[in-house]
């Protein structure tokens, strides 16, 4: 134990060193992308390197793979650069049972961030679109909520939200809506409800409609208007729809089920979200197999020689695997492979690899 200990340290330390040194270099690069994004508005320092503050934490989640696999190829080359692994050997410890330390650590670190680290980056993410919305002048947004679907639209005469109970695939055709209008001091100036709203260049066109104006002295029921077909003008795309609430990273994981659960039943397919839900849960093993491949190649003396060259295998692996992952991850988005054999089946195939060189280097 006091060994498996030792080794735990020693993986957790070297992990720690090069998280804070892609932290500080992506702190870097980030700032230098706001600045060059929103360089020419009126935003000011703070608001730059809030910016900056708000959008690493989802950049650092993206390349915890690679953070991990380096981590272990530092670790197992200081180990056999210090003879350490031959002296545990030599004592009756063979390598993969000298292994088992570190992918504990890494199962608990992917732990960690699905649970922990995951709705961290989900809050930032939102408050990081937020506000780099309102600095481009950007105010359509979308949710779906337990009452069904809500979207909003701005423009200078005001804003506009809208309410529907269901809608098709792409958020184009809406059912049982509700549009309120407000003017730009807030005060609501039209509401109409109608069966069916469908997004045709650049307006809503609503079938079976009723018109209630407000903002004068007469009853708005009064001098509500029916009409058979009412456009309203529209400042959303299809895409801005869909990509709106189709970013499932921007979902805290806890709440991802229930947000799935609402999406189908107002009409939406929910394919992407479920993929990214079981590629989450996934993502321990994933990080398990990073340490496993980056072992299979650096778990041994130095003296042997290649050992840059074994660095590399490691390396150009990962990149494989990672690579084959996001491909599976969207052939899963795209319905043509099953959503839970998506997300698991290239970490636990990448374990299984690993596991054959680390035997085969160990037995021969």
């Amino acid at each position: 134990m006091i060994l498996h200990r030792y080794f735990a340290r020693r993986f957790l330390m070297t992990f720690m060193g090069v998280f804070a040194v892609f932290f500080l270099i992506m702190i870097f690069i980030d700032l230098t992308e706001q600045f060059r994004r929103h360089g020419r508005s009126d935003a000011t320092m703070v608001e730059i390197v809030t910016l900056s503050l708000l959008n690493i934490p989802q950049g650092v989640y993206q390349i915890l793979p690679l953070i991990m696999i380096l981590a272990t190829i530092a670790l197992f080359l200081s180990l056999s650069r210090s003879s350490e692994m031959v002296v545990t050997r030599a004592a009756g410890r063979s390598a993969i049972r000298a292994l088992t330390a570190p992918l504990i650590v890494a199962l608990c670190l992917g732990g960690l961030a699905v649970g922990v680290l995951n709705p961290i980056v989900a809050s930032t993410s939102k408050a990081y679109e937020l506000r780099s919305g309102a600095l481009r002048g950007d105010s359509s947004v979308v949710s779906i909520g337990s009452s069904g679907l809500w979207l909003r639209q701005g423009s200078a005469e005001g804003q506009t939200v809208i309410r529907a109970q269901s809608a098709n695939l792409d958020g184009t055709i809406l059912s049982d809506v509700t549009f309120i209008t407000f003017s730009p001091e807030g005060q609501p100036v039209q509401r109409v409800n109608a069966e069916m709203a469908t997004l045709v260049s650049g307006a809503w066109q609503l079938t079976t409609a009723k018109n209630w104006r407000f903002g004068n002295n007469n009853v708005p029921e009064a001098t509500a208007v029916l009409q058979d077909t009412l456009a309203i003008p529209s400042s959303l795309t299809p895409d801005q729809i869909r990509d709106s609430f189709g970013t499932p990273s921007s979902i805290p994981i806890w709440e991802l089920p229930a947000f799935i659960a609402r999406l189908q039943s107002a009409g939406f397919s929910a394919q992407r979200h479920l993929v990214w839900f079981h590629t989450e849960l996934a993502l321990p093993a994933f990080l398990v197999s990073m340490v496993m491949i980056g072992a299979s190649f650096t778990l041994r003396h130095q003296r042997g020689g290649r050992t840059g060259l074994m660095v590399l295998f490691a390396i150009l692996l990962a990149f494989v695997i990672y690579f084959i992952r996001n491909f599976a991850l969207v052939l899963g988005e795209n319905g043509q492979l099953p959503a839970i054999l998506a997300a698991w089946a290239p970490p636990l195939a990448a374990m299984s690899l690993s596991f054959g060189i680390l035997l085969h280097n160990e037995d021969g």
